[in-house]
């Protein structure tokens, strides 16, 4: 699998995101191509080798013929993206982009996502920065990216509103629920669109999966650091794992005064909400009262929805939650042939290379009761499945 890893210890922007990838091997002339599709005029972008610390880069420009842009809503954006001739999958991975950034500054300014005015990200370049960026990933064949943690900025910039904090409001809303760490510089380490980027494109954050390097990319941002190059670098290669890691929040909350009814139904409420694990363990608390502590696995970017089920569906008053690493096993799902049909099966990629074919609980149970048996031997069927049925 073709994956690549993005070390942002200088932080993100758009710009620096598509110098990375034109660095590492992206051909200029094919992103000029794809991005003409957009049909929009007034600007020309260009790619130069520049220096940072003695390390040198692209950095990647748009240079616009009419300073002043005009104030565009998510729907006009939208319009563009679907009236133009990119390939559909970047088009939609854009459109999901755009919407994100609309419902984060939605909730900053109290207004619906459809009335947004996207000041410094309706700007032409900012559309071409989000549309590059994703077309660039395209077009290198990239399956999943993963991203470093993040160095976020502190001090006041100029926005469309006034001087506003760093980092700016939409950054730190569409950063919810990825680690970051101050950078000690007082500058703009992360934009809005390479905030934006980061969270809808990449796999986990955090360490460097393993990974065999084949191109190595640097991205160059306009300001000059004081302690450190102003480069986004890139690591582009193959997934040489047996086993891929992620990033995973953990909520835990300890609960002493709750009937199991409820507890099934906060559980089922959890997994609709796409947890990956959810656990019940019997504890000891305060006064020697008997309790249940509940543990919830799931995806960073789900947090804040985990949480709201927890204190909507639960009787506590306080919630845990932390950042984790997990190693997963490689899964594809598989359709074999069985004595009562089509069945969904799971293989399993083991840390040695040999694969491994196990049931899923449902549709075990789905043909258990189409043909009243017992789901045991459904079972026993499914796990001695032979490799013959993985051709």
């Amino acid at each position: 699998m073709k994956i690549a890893y993005l070390d942002c210890f200088s932080g993100v922007s758009g710009d620096m995101f598509v110098g990375s990838l034109l660095d590492a091997g992206l051909p200029i002339e094919e992103l000029e191509r794809i991005i003409s599709g957009l049909n929009l005029k007034g600007y020309k972008i260009s790619a130069k080798k520049e220096e940072r610390n003695n390390i040198f880069g692209t950095r990647f420009s748009v240079l616009l013929q009419e300073e002043d842009q005009k104030t565009r809503y998510l729907r006009g954006i939208k319009e563009i993206l679907e009236s133009s001739n990119l390939p559909p999958s970047v088009i939609e991975k854009c459109i999901l982009i755009f919407e994100k950034l609309a419902v984060a500054e939605g909730e900053i300014h109290h207004i619906s996502p459809d009335k947004v005015h996207f000041h410094e990200l309706g700007a032409v370049d900012s559309i071409i920065d989000i549309v590059a960026a994703v077309a660039g990933i395209h077009l290198l064949a990239i399956e999943k990216l993963f991203v470093s943690r993040i160095p976020v900025g502190t001090g006041m910039i100029i926005s469309a509103h006034g001087n506003i904090p760093l980092p700016s409001p939409a950054t730190i809303a569409l950063l919810k629920g990825i680690p970051v760490y101050y950078s000690g510089q007082d500058v703009e380490m992360v934009t809005p669109t390479g905030a934006a980027l980061i969270t809808n494109l990449c796999s986990s954050f955090g360490p460097m999966p393993p990974i065999t390097i084949d191109k190595v990319g640097y991205g160059v941002g306009s300001r000059t650091l004081a302690d450190r190059p102003n480069l986004l670098r890139i690591m582009i290669g193959n997934d040489v794992d047996k086993q891929r890691s992620e990033t995973v929040v953990v909520l835990e909350s300890n609960l002493d005064d709750m009937s199991p009814e409820l507890l099934g139904y906060l559980m089922e409420s959890l997994f609709d909400a796409g947890a990956k694990d959810v656990s019940f363990f019997h504890i000891q608390m305060k006064k020697n009262r008997p309790g249940i502590q509940l543990q919830v696995v799931g995806q960073p970017e789900d947090k804040d929805r985990f949480i709201d089920i927890i204190f909507r569906e639960s009787t506590t008053l306080g919630i845990r939650f932390s950042y984790s690493q997990r190693a997963v096993l490689k899964r594809v799902e598989l359709i074999v042939e069985s004595p009562w049909g089509k069945m969904r099966v799971k293989k399993v990629v083991n840390q040695d290379g040999g694969e491994a074919l196990f049931p899923e609980y449902e549709e075990c149970r789905r043909i258990a009761k189409e043909n009243n048996l017992a789901l045991r031997d459904i079972y026993a069927w499914a796990a001695a499945l032979s490799r013959d049925h993985l051709k």
